[in-house]
């Protein structure tokens, strides 16, 4: 049998007899790989430093005759480590990556693995807001599967005006303007800003952001599970 070798993001682990475990992986090339990592939780297990959380690992796995792969070489290659510093971070990143192992399936694409990494990498720098890295990662996940709302038009067609106040119609996946209602030009603004794929760092630099972003996230928060398998 040939040995197949890439990076790998764990996703789930799961503790299976008396020292193995079966891990769920995300690969930028052969999707999500699910293999037997046998004796990982022995103390001189060499594959144990390269099956952590929050790590892009160079692993080598060979498929077998059943649905789970035999995992042969585990190498960490990247630790997101100031992650797991912080309590809300780290809670989040359990977040980010349940979420993602739920709504892909098998035969991902490398865009999720690029995803993921990138969130990593947004929640390893303790000056990014973490409100936006959630916001940030919610959307990409719809812009990816197709879901991103007008944010152009009103619902019905016409161009969004520079000044007013807005209404999210999740109907129709667009703003409607209305006086005295909770949403501004600024806030569509932002978003078009963030499903256009900007990163966490570039987004925190926009002026005002700090009020931008909650508001933000309860749009998208209630958008994602109508369209996207939670």
């Amino acid at each position: 049998m040939n040995q197949i070798v890439t990076r790998g993001i764990v996703l789930r682990r799961t503790s299976y007899q008396e020292a193995d475990r079966i891990l769920t992986i995300l690969t930028p090339d052969h999707g999500k790989v699910h293999a037997l990592a046998k004796g990982v939780r022995k103390s001189k297990s060499k594959l144990a430093g390269g099956v952590e959380l929050f790590s892009v690992s160079e692993i080598g796995f060979i498929h077998g005759r059943g649905e789970l792969a035999t995992l042969t070489t585990a190498r960490l290659t990247i630790n997101y480590s100031n992650i797991v510093q912080d309590i809300n971070r780290t809670m989040l990143g359990y977040e980010l990556i349940k979420l993602l192992n739920k709504v892909t399936e098998d035969a991902a694409g490398e865009e999720y693995f690029n995803l993921l990494t990138d969130a990593f990498d947004a929640l390893d720098q303790a000056k990014i807001n973490i409100d936006l890295i959630n916001l940030w990662f919610r959307t990409q996940l719809l812009r990816i599967a197709g879901h991103t709302p007008n944010l152009r038009t009103d619902a019905a067609g016409n161009k969004l005006a520079q000044e007013g106040s807005y209404l999210f119609s999740y109907d129709d996946m667009a703003f409607l303007q209305k006086p005295q209602s909770p949403y501004s030009a600024g806030h569509i603004k932002f978003l078009r800003l963030v499903f256009s794929g900007n990163a966490p760092r570039t987004l925190q630099q926009v002026t005002g952001v700090e009020s931008l972003i909650l508001p933000c996230l309860n749009i998208v928060q209630t958008i994602l599970p109508a369209h996207i398998r939670t």
